[in-house]
């Protein structure tokens, strides 16, 4: 919609009685899950009894609006309508709005709807900001969001934000996004008349555009790491073939240490998966220029709750799987995680989404991330391991493995154990491979998949899938009797295929062989039991 300021005067001056009624309307947007929709914000001006009205379905932190915009219309010098009655409203009236997003758009419409900000000029562009009682403004949340939804909108509009969410908002290559510190470089921008500013005021918005970022993104190096070659391998297979990973030992083996590195054996991002990730961020309110085009790395504490997991909350708020979004979710001491919030993580690990349904609303985030657990195979952390005999018994060691419930096992693609490595080998053991090595493999394979199916391994589904194996004879013969005797379901079955197929792809084989399924069993282990 247009924005526009309109003056009616109904016949004589308001010095004898007349009603003058002034009304502005200015653009902006809400923020509803990953969506920004269109909200506009209409002002009222209007002879009466002085008051200060706001509608449209606005939450708390909106409706403190009203103090924040008119003292930071007053300090910044500027008129209020003090002895007007004015009337905000936020169309449409049944889209909830929150946060102080609003508080921009609305000091703009009343200064508009007083003829001090030429409502002509403000036409084609959208307003978001926080007001301080200073007039300073502050960043909001969802800036990202916002840039996207305007570039979509036709004819695309300018945002107009403050400077930190300005820049953010820039990283949009489309999005024309002019950046303010202070309500007065807006006034100053759209002002009605020329030199109706002070000299000594801001200069006004600036167009901002992307600041430089650096040329790769860094990540610990997988060379830190000495010995677990068994657990290396199944790493590289992950990132290969974008498979989820348990891993299992005792205390201090490095499953932790494996976990963080991972991440640097994924491919680099690309702006449509930067651009997302960022989105993603700025809705969750953790947005940083510093890690942009780097993969998230998540590391929830195992007291997390299901909401701060999967997402949750009221407006709905994107949980760790979807700030893991292209990237990594570590949870750490698995089994201690309650259970409700490692239940809430089947459909996500299968679908790569999250739809969050609330009564008056329903969101939908991605969350198409890697699940690499860790755990220990015991209460006490020893169980089969050489440094300690374990101390727990069978029925503590049923419990402690119970937490963790056979359909999300069978969710987890590659099951690995983690042994604790020797002191010798601790001291004295060469550098191992690097990251940028083993990345490399893990590209390559990556691209095979691409070109054969143009969808990572983890993605097959159905037909794809029997299209993709080419399964030889020896390999099908091994697979069956695998399946038999370890009574695997068919998920547990279609996710040890795909292992095999990212086997094979590593190997540079056009066919999965018996060699590849026979490795791709030995990652569908089951827990070890206490003797």
């Amino acid at each position: 919609m247009r924005c526009m300021a309109m003056f009616l005067t109904l016949g004589g001056s308001p010095s004898n009685g007349t009603a003058r009624v002034s009304l502005a309307f200015v653009q902006s947007r809400a923020l509803v899950g990953m969506a920004a929709p269109a909200v506009t914000v209409e002002v009222h001006l209007s002879n009466g009894l002085p008051s200060f009205t706001l509608v449209g379905l606005a939450d708390v932190e909106v409706r403190e609006a009203r103090e924040r915009v008119r003292s930071a219309i007053l300090n910044a010098n500027l008129e209020f309508p003090h002895n007007r009655r004015i009337i905000v409203n936020l169309a449409p009236a049944d889209l909830p709005k929150d946060s102080g997003r609003f508080d921009l758009p609305i000091a703009v419409g009343i200064l508009a709807a007083s003829g001090q900000i030429d409502a002509a000029r403000i036409a084609g562009h959208e307003f978001a900001g926080e007001l301080s009682l200073s007039a300073e403004l502050r960043p909001i949340r969802g800036a990202l969001a916002m840039a996207l939804a305007s570039c979509s909108a036709q004819p695309p509009t300018r945002l107009v934000l403050p400077t930190a969410s300005a820049q953010e908002a820039a990283l949009v290559p489309t999005a024309s996004v002019y950046g303010a510190a202070h309500l007065l470089d807006v006034v100053q921008h759209f002002a009605a008349q020329e030199g109706r500013i002070a000299t000594d005021a801001p200069i006004g918005c600036e167009r901002v555009y992307p600041l430089p970022t650096a040329t790769a993104a860094t990540y610990p190096d997988l060379a830190d790491v000495k010995g677990q070659a068994a657990a290396r391998r199944a790493l590289e297979i992950a990132a290969a073939g974008e498979h989820s990973v348990v891993l299992v030992g005792p205390p201090g083996s490095g499953k932790s240490m494996l976990a963080e590195r991972f991440a640097g054996l994924l491919p680099p991002m690309d702006l449509e998966e930067s651009l997302q990730c960022a989105a993603i961020a700025s809705v969750g309110g953790q947005f940083s220029l510093e890690h942009w085009g780097r993969r998230p790395t998540r590391r929830p504490h195992h007291t997390a709750s299901a909401v701060a997991l999967v997402g949750g909350g009221s407006p709905p708020r994107p949980g760790e799987i979807s700030l893991a979004h292209h990237g990594v979710l570590f949870l750490d001491e698995f089994p201690e995680f309650p259970k409700t919030a490692l239940e809430a993580l089947r459909e996500p690990l299968e679908t790569g989404t999250i739809s969050i349904s609330r009564a008056a609303q329903r969101c939908e985030f991605p969350a198409r991330f890697q699940l690499i657990a860790a755990m220990n195979p015991c209460p006490c952390g020893y169980l089969g391991s050489a440094q300690a005999p374990c101390r727990c018994t069978p029925d503590q060691v049923a419990r402690y493995q119970g937490k963790l419930s056979g359909p999300l096992m069978d969710r987890i693609d590659l099951h690995v154990e983690v042994p604790a490595v020797d002191v010798q080998d601790l001291l004295h053991a060469p550098r191992s491979e690097s990251s940028a090595s083993v990345r490399a493999r893990c590209l390559a394979a990556r691209e095979r998949a691409l070109a054969r199916q143009g969808k990572p391994n983890r993605s097959l589904q159905g037909e794809e899938l029997d299209q993709s194996l080419q399964l030889d004879a020896a390999a099908t013969k091994l697979l069956h009797a695998a399946a038999q005797r370890l009574r695997w379901s068919a998920r547990s079955t279609h996710r040890a295929l795909k292992v095999a197929r990212t086997i094979a792809d590593l190997a540079d084989s056009a066919t999965t062989q018996a060699a590849h399924v026979a490795e791709a069993i030995q990652y569908r282990r089951v827990l070890r039991s206490a003797p």
